[in-house]
């Protein structure tokens, strides 16, 4: 039986570890790589030569979707699963336009991860069912990639001169920006449509 390679990046190292216990347990699938950081994963699936890469969403250096569109541009033989522990519609649509494979919620059982490698690995696409309803339920966002840069920016309290001077922008643009955000959203204020737009993924 030949052995599936798998590279596994989660920053946290509890729940990475346990991950690769419980797919090691599996007898068709080995461990090659484990990275804490999203900006480690292209290098590492080289160097090891991965069939598949399971990604966490949410890690330092750069988020499991920007690492799946990395992967997906240099290296397209890669397999990827991603797999999160936010079940939020607007991940799922950002997972799949970045060229993920399967997109599956933390707690689903190890035996159904194991699964998901095989079948992406067999050609297949696996998606989380019930993330797969909501994400057709909440349509695509409304927000331009512009408008959620500015979002993601303010989202740690950054005035509008911070927020200009980080992604080169006029004070007047950023002000334009997040007043057409919080329409679209119908947020009350800043705070209201960075949450909003947090809880959708859209961030």
């Amino acid at each position: 039986m030949s052995m599936i390679r798998l590279l596994l990046a989660e920053d946290q190292s509890m729940v990475r570890e346990a991950l690769a216990a419980l797919l090691g347990l599996e007898p068709d699938i080995e461990v090659v790589a484990q990275v804490a950081r999203g900006d480690e994963v292209l290098a590492a699936a080289r160097e090891h030569r991965v069939e598949v890469a399971l990604l966490d969403i949410e890690m330092p250096g750069m988020t499991g979707i920007e690492a799946a569109a990395q992967l997906h541009r240099e290296l397209p033989g890669v397999k990827v699963v991603v797999v999160t522990t936010f079940g939020r519609p607007g991940y799922l649509r950002r997972a799949m336009e970045s060229g993920a494979d399967a997109f599956l919620v933390k707690d689903a059982p190890a035996s159904q991860l194991a699964e998901a490698v095989r079948k992406v690995l067999a050609g297949e696409r696996v998606i989380d069912p019930t993330l797969a309803a909501a994400a057709l339920a909440d349509g695509a966002s409304p927000l331009t990639e512009r408008e959620r840069e500015v979002l993601r920016t303010a989202a740690d309290g950054s005035t509008n001169g911070e927020i200009a001077a980080v992604l080169h922008l006029s004070q007047g643009t950023v002000r334009n920006y997040l007043s057409t955000a919080i329409q679209k959203l119908a947020a009350r204020n800043r705070a209201e449509a960075v949450r909003l737009a947090q809880e959708k993924g859209w961030l």
